[in-house]
């Protein structure tokens, strides 16, 4: 049996000691005050967070994919986390994919053991063809699910770029990687449960690999989603209002253009800035490698 009590997500929090007799108020607050602790702990890892996302842009711009891989919290954090891609910034399905240990189940159901299963994980790999191309992020806040040191291991035997992301000084299991993102979280409020800090800082980090990765592959003009597809009316009211201001044209007039633009507001910018068809647009778009600035530069 592992003995993990040295890993510090294990240890006691001495400011919660008493927590079970403290009033709701007080409860709060001290889950507050050690939730502010977080971003300082990521800031930390900002220097492997940024090699992670050269990983990532690399591996999407040559044709690769970025594999989150992991089990209970931190699987079901990947597969948020790549679920939320597509539709963001209109990125193909298979570009950002989580694998969490114990399959799709796993999602809202505890399948004990599966974290434990070191060869599932490489069937899954084999079954994607994982290769050079691609980037594996392994997510194990304590680095001894087996299931992703053992994923790890396998990568590197493909040549894809590895990353280990822990919220411990250092993984309990260590394996050969590109880099390791180290997010010391610290004792969690109630010991042990790594579903809250160590959860929020996992969160945080694969956001920004993400993030950083589409804004840098131009998924992003300014801070606005400009890729975004309006498919519902929530959407289409945030499309038309970042093709207005993009274009300069009200309101009214940009919800056309982008219902013309089959609701793609990339589209309905380069519409309505060069004055030109969907089919025009749509050549521009891929003249300029998807980057609506190189669009804009050009026309000005």
């Amino acid at each position: 049996m592992i003995n993990r009590s040295e890993l510090n997500t294990e240890k006691q929090n001495k400011k919660s000691n008493n927590i079970d007799s403290m009033s709701i108020l007080n409860i709060l607050s001290t889950i507050n005050e050690e939730d502010h602790t977080i971003s300082f702990a990521v800031k930390k890892a900002i220097p492997s967070i940024e090699k992670a996302v050269k990983f990532s842009l690399e591996s999407i711009s040559t044709g690769g994919r970025v594999f989150y891989i992991g089990a209970g919290t931190s699987g079901r954090l990947g597969v948020l986390d790549a679920s939320e891609i597509p539709p963001t910034f209109s990125v193909e399905k298979n570009k950002f994919i989580g694998l969490i240990a114990g399959g799709d189940k796993a999602l809202t159901i505890s399948i004990e053991g599966a974290e434990d299963n070191r060869e599932t994980i490489i069937k899954e790999l084999k079954s994607y063809k994982l290769n050079k191309k691609d980037t594996l992020i392994g997510i194990s806040c304590s680095g001894a699910a087996a299931y992703v040191v053992s994923g790890l291991e396998y990568a590197n035997k493909t040549g894809s770029k590895t990353v280990y992301l822990v919220t411990n000084p250092k993984p309990y299991f260590m394996t050969d990687v590109d880099t390791i993102i180290h997010v010391d979280t610290g004792a969690e409020i109630v010991t042990g449960s790594t579903r809250m800090k160590a959860g929020t800082a996992t969160k945080m980090v694969l956001n920004m690999i993400s993030t950083a990765t589409m804004i840098k592959l131009g998924k992003v003009y300014g801070n606005l989603m400009v890729d975004l597809m309006a498919i519902n009316k929530k959407l289409m009211d945030r499309g038309t209002r970042i093709v207005s201001q993009v274009t300069g044209s009200d309101y009214i007039n940009s919800k056309k253009i982008l219902l013309k633009a089959n609701r793609s507001v990339k589209s309905a910018i380069v519409m309505q800035y060069l004055d030109c068809s969907l089919g025009e647009a749509e050549k521009e778009i891929e003249k300029s490698n998807g980057y609506l600035s190189k669009i804009i530069k050009l026309k000005k």
